[in-house]
């Protein structure tokens, strides 16, 4: 049976007086890929941010690891990239990624091979030397991801991380997603790429921040009579409209 990572229960969260998350529940397992889709606004980001303690619940819990958020020692645990890109842009990507790794506690050797490995997974591995503010947006949101793995971690949390992504670069990065998946890592990912969703293990759409279904793409697919993910998005957000 496989190991509970991440869990919500009852999330619910207001801004001011509106309800942006409404009783929420998910879980993730060990070695699963959880995609989280929705029209934009619909409470994904917020979701995830509530799980990782970045944002205050008013009613419900979030679990990491077993373990009750926010918790500062389990993010030591975590990999997140947000949909803004946090990096040095007067620095370079090699100072960028040397000064996270030392906060992940990285150095030396270990650092350096870890830089090489995902430097060459998000194809930026002859723009090291080169000023961040000189690269395209897809570039930033592949030097993100590839700070995001350095310290390879067991929970990795991905809100829009294809954005400006060409396809064959996306295709090499859920390879890579898959593969640390197969060795135990566990990855929740936001994305409207519903191609990418249907990668997913399983889907949990979020609309008006209710989590309006969940269930592997086939379940889903199956559930609403329709033969793709995209219809099932389009099929759910006529049914909230209605």
């Amino acid at each position: 049976m496989s190991e509970q990572v991440a869990r919500l229960r009852s999330a619910t969260k207001y801004y001011g007086k509106k309800k942006v998350l409404d009783n929420i529940d998910i879980e993730l397992s060990t070695g699963k890929i959880l995609g989280l889709i929705g029209p934009s606004g619909s409470g994904k980001t917020t979701t995830i941010k509530c799980l990782m303690g970045m944002e205050k619940l008013d009613k419900g819990y979030a679990q990491i690891f077993d373990t009750e958020i926010p918790d500062r020692k389990i993010l030591n645990e975590i990999g997140y990239m947000g949909q803004s890109d946090a990096l040095y842009e007067s620095l370079t990507a090699w100072e960028n990624l040397v000064f996270f790794g030392n906060l992940m506690g990285l150095d030396g050797k270990q650092l350096k091979q870890a830089i090489d490995k995902n430097m060459k997974l998000v194809h930026l591995e002859n723009e090291l030397n080169n000023i961040v503010n000189t690269f395209s947006g897809g570039m930033k949101r592949r030097l993100s991801l590839a700070i995001t793995l350095l310290a390879n971690p067991n929970l990795i949390i991905l809100d829009e991380p294809t954005v400006g992504i060409d396809p064959s670069l996306r295709r090499d990065i859920w390879k890579q997603l898959n593969n640390l998946t197969a060795h135990g890592k566990s990855v929740i990912i936001t994305t409207h790429v519903m191609g990418e969703a249907e990668r997913c293990d399983y889907i949990g759409l979020i609309v008006e921040g209710r989590l309006f279904t969940m269930g592997t793409p086939q379940e889903l697919k199956k559930k609403f009579n329709v033969t793709s993910i995209e219809e099932v998005f389009i099929k759910a957000e006529s049914e909230v409209q209605t």
